[in-house]
């Protein structure tokens, strides 16, 4: 974090300064790092202790403390030596300390922030606008998804002077979330990917979903940029609830930015890339996977928007091998392959990564698709779950294996579907399907993992990763 004082700290967030034992003074500076985690503090740092889904921050200040934690922020004062700022609510006081840091940072008249959203796809999208971004100059972007009312801000507050983009990754529940950190650090880009199924039954359905995706444009400037999606029709409609000037990308040939020429191989996709007034350039893409081209191009559209020069980009997208940790990520063996993408699953996203398992069939002996439940779709999750398991069929997977009850009605879908050479199976646990898989495995066999974060599966397709490094079938 930049250098500021407990004053200015306490006069930012709304909170009572209670300075610690000794020389503590009001105009003391703190810049170390802020955080949540007490494990993650180091000397100097800020603690900010949050009521948490699971246990209560304020049980973890001494061990900040121990770690070296020159101030806490708290929701009631603690019998500490350390100056503690009480607040009201732990998690607002972050919030503002962030929006005040990127004021300041702003203010020196250096800082743009670009900021992306959208159903599918933000997490890789806000990777690839880092590797294009710091080959220009100093870029903060979030580690993993941090993407919330706690993560946002977290990311903000490592802003230094000499930051010049900031790369923010802003993701929702419900309606007003993503309204609220835009006010933390106002885009001068707004990225909208899609707007899908993804956390629909928190949202209340896919209206809902598209208010709140909308939120990352409605409030833009004339002189901003709205990122916008032309393939989404919901996303395109955006265009008509921003000020901002409009870049469109996409597939289609009424795209500003867009991709022609895709093919998709076990090397990755290779494209080509066209931009207003450059010639266009061939690209090789390695993040396996069709649907990530919409994410290098909306990454692409903002970068050129920010200054960016078309070849730099190009380069920084060719560099890139892996979206993200469990996202798409190949997992090579002796005699065959494991793509583990069981980080976040929705029913677009899941289809995708099912439909990319098909166009590299030829490629493999036989396609498994090892499949987990897709989480908070609400009422809407039967429906969805069946639709994948015809799917599996439609695309004649070779093997099913259906991984936990909530993803049940995948098997239980895919067996009714008539005209099918594959079989399914379903397991209880992710060790059954193991078990079960380490013994039926085939050489030539290239292997999905695939489910939403919360189902675990993740650590499935990691296991699986290691018996093909090691193991001829």
């Amino acid at each position: 974090m930049i250098a500021l004082s407990f004053t200015e700290i306490a006069e930012a967030v709304g909170g009572r300064l209670l300075l610690g034992d000794g020389d503590a003074a009001p105009s003391d500076v703190v810049s170390g790092a802020v955080e949540t985690d007490s494990r993650e503090i180091g000397p100097g740092g800020v603690f900010v202790a949050r009521h948490g889904e699971t246990t209560d921050g304020h049980l973890f200040a001494p061990s900040a403390i121990e770690r070296g934690a020159a101030l806490l922020i708290v929701e009631r004062p603690l019998e500490l030596s350390v100056t503690q700022i009480v607040v009201d609510d732990a998690t607002v006081a972050l919030g503002l300390l962030a929006a005040e840091v990127v004021r300041r940072v702003r203010a020196a008249g250096v800082l743009r922030i670009v900021a992306v959203t959208g159903s599918n796809g933000k997490t890789t999208t806000k990777n690839l606008l880092r590797e294009i971004l710091s080959r220009r100059a100093e870029t903060i972007a979030p580690r993993e998804s941090f993407n919330n009312e706690v993560g946002a801000p977290l990311t903000m507050l490592k802003l230094t002077w000499e930051t010049e983009f900031l790369v923010a990754e802003m993701g929702a529940s419900g309606i007003g979330e993503i309204r609220r950190l835009v006010g933390m650090a106002r885009p001068d880009v707004g990225i909208v990917l899609t707007v899908g199924l993804a956390h629909a039954g928190e949202f209340g359905g896919i209206e809902s979903t598209l208010i709140a995706k909308t939120e990352m444009v409605a409030d833009l400037l004339p002189d901003d940029t709205a990122v916008l999606n032309a393939d989404d029709f919901r996303v395109a409609g955006m265009a008509e609830s921003t000020a901002a000037k409009v870049l469109w990308f996409g597939r289609g040939p009424q795209a500003d930015v867009r991709a022609s020429d895709v093919s998709v191989d076990s090397t990755g996709t290779r494209f080509t890339l066209h931009a207003p007034g450059e010639t266009p350039r061939d690209v090789h893409f390695s993040v396996l996977g069709e649907h990530h081209v919409t994410n290098a191009l909306a990454a692409a559209a903002a970068s050129l928007t920010l200054g960016v020069p078309l070849d730099t980009i190009v380069e920084a997208l060719e560099s890139v091998t892996r979206a993200e940790r469990w996202r798409m990520e190949v997992l090579p063996g002796l005699d065959t392959v494991v793509i583990n993408d069981a980080y976040n699953a929705s029913p677009d996203s899941m289809a995708a990564a099912l439909k990319t398992l098909a166009v590299l069939a030829p490629e493999a002996k036989r396609t498994v698709a090892v499949l987990g439940e897709m989480s908070e779709l609400g009422d809407l999750s039967a429906e969805e779950h069946d639709s994948i398991g015809r799917l599996v069929v439609r695309l004649n997977i070779g093997q099913l294996i259906v991984v936990g009850e909530g993803a049940k009605r995948i098997h239980m879908a895919a067996e009714l579907e008539g005209s099918w050479d594959g079989e399914s199976e379903w397991y209880a646990t992710a060790d059954e399907a193991y078990d079960r898989l380490e013994s039926s495995l085939r050489s030539g066999d290239l292997v999905l993992v695939k489910s939403s974060n919360s189902a675990g599966l993740r650590f499935l397709g990691d296991r699986l990763g290691e018996l093909v490094a090691c193991k001829h079938f």
